[in-house]
């Protein structure tokens, strides 16, 4: 199944063309879901009330469905989950459960959400083609960068193969008489594990990729630069990018005329900042889209994105075997848009920090590169080549020649 997740600075319009991409893909005959956050504006632009606990079929495009995600409803059935699986433990503390109906969610819910109805909308097997309508693209990135961070978290925090640990706590339960908070805590935590798990494999497979929504301001440029090298940090593929709400040009009316004159230079520029992709023009209507018809008036670019091929899904961090010529290997982690100000890097033993404005990735070297030190690094084409030189004394030995 394909995934498109799409994206932009906010106010940008992503949702209406999140729902064009998913008719486009409908309309070329795939299966398709639209997922979103959002109620009144799906309904307004597909002519129906997007279900929630199923999705809402399109009558008038065959093929297409809509779903809304509920943040707080599923709060409510984790949180009621979490606390029957933790009842022993707020036994002894002498805790009262909290009800249903007193329940309201909390800030970074819809995160969860969102991944737990992507995760389940791939096990379902029923789809060819998913659309997320995804949060802003600051938030996006965070959000798919979640079940790695998560998962690593818990590596540390409860780190699996303290067996013997694992094996005294059911004597200990017996003796205590009551399931010990840690039983618990590590059946949660080997729980969120295989969910975590589960959602990383679709967001890092080959067939889930981004879409960038942005308008023609001033400051659409450099906004995605940033957008770009922060999906490419944590290893997200970007399909295209589409300019919404582009003015006609040639208009007898000053104001319109250089408000169009604007954008095609905003346009310009964004062509010139991202050579590696397509950057498809969506007309502005005069208003915003209401039914299928005027929905299909923007299909152009997004139809054109889904026909795009797939590329290979080999890791995009390559290392580079310069030790004949240089001494060193070299890895190369790609990062379209960034700029050198607001570049970071710090080795902490086996893994490495990498900061690029305000995102930040931390990755476990690869064997080879945990016996170099860090001896450089280097922001060329769109590329950060971060210099190991390997270390004499960890380094294996070369048997002498006879």
């Amino acid at each position: 199944m394909r995934t498109v997740l799409v994206t932009g600075p906010g106010g940008a319009g992503r949702t209406t063309l999140a729902a064009a991409t998913a008719l486009a893909g409908a309309r070329q005959g795939a299966r398709t879901l639209l997922l979103t956050t959002q109620g009144s504006a799906p309904e307004a632009v597909l002519g129906v009330r997007p279900g929630v606990a199923q999705p809402s079929a399109i009558a008038a495009v065959p093929g297409l469905h809509v779903r809304r995600i509920d943040p707080a409803d599923r709060f409510r059935q984790e949180f009621l989950a979490f606390q029957e699986r933790a009842g022993a433990a707020f036994d002894l503390l002498g805790a009262a459960p909290l009800d249903e109906d007193e329940l309201t969610e909390l800030p970074g819910s819809e995160s969860f959400a969102l991944l737990h109805a992507l995760r389940a909308a791939h096990a379902a097997d029923t789809w060819d083609l998913l659309v997320v309508d995804m949060p802003p693209a600051a938030d996006t990135i965070r959000l798919l960068a979640l079940p790695a961070q998560v998962r690593r978290y818990l590596r540390r925090l409860l780190p699996p193969e303290r067996q013997a640990a694992r094996a005294l706590r059911p004597v200990l339960a017996q003796l205590a008489g009551v399931p010990m908070p840690a039983q618990k805590l590590y059946e949660a935590a080997e729980g969120w594990e295989r969910e975590l798990a589960a959602v990383q494999r679709v967001v890092d497979a080959p067939d889930t990729s981004v879409l960038l929504v942005t308008d023609a301001g001033p400051v659409a440029g450099a906004s995605l630069r940033t957008l770009r090298a922060g999906l490419a940090l944590h290893g997200r593929r970007t399909d295209a990018v589409l300019v919404n709400r582009l003015l006609p040009t040639g208009s007898a009316d000053p104001f319109l005329a250089g408000l169009s004159g604007s954008q095609q230079a905003a346009l310009k520029a964004l062509r010139a900042d991202c050579p590696d992709l397509p950057v498809h023009e969506v007309a502005h209507l005069g208003r915003d889209p209401q039914g299928i018809d005027e929905l299909g008036a923007l299909l152009d670019g997004p139809a054109a994105v889904l026909t795009a091929p797939q590329p290979p899904a080999d890791d995009p961090w390559t290392v580079e075997d310069h030790l004949a010529s240089d001494g060193i290997l070299v890895w190369r982690v790609p990062l379209p848009g960034a700029q050198r100000d607001g570049l970071g890097l710090v080795r902490r033993g086996d893994e490495i920090v990498v900061t690029v404005g305000r995102f930040r990735r931390i990755r476990t070297l690869p064997s080879a590169l945990r016996r170099c030190t860090v001896s450089g690094a280097a922001l060329r084409d769109g590329a950060l080549e971060i210099r190991f030189t390997p270390d004499p004394g960890l380094w294996p030995r070369t048997a002498p020649s006879d």
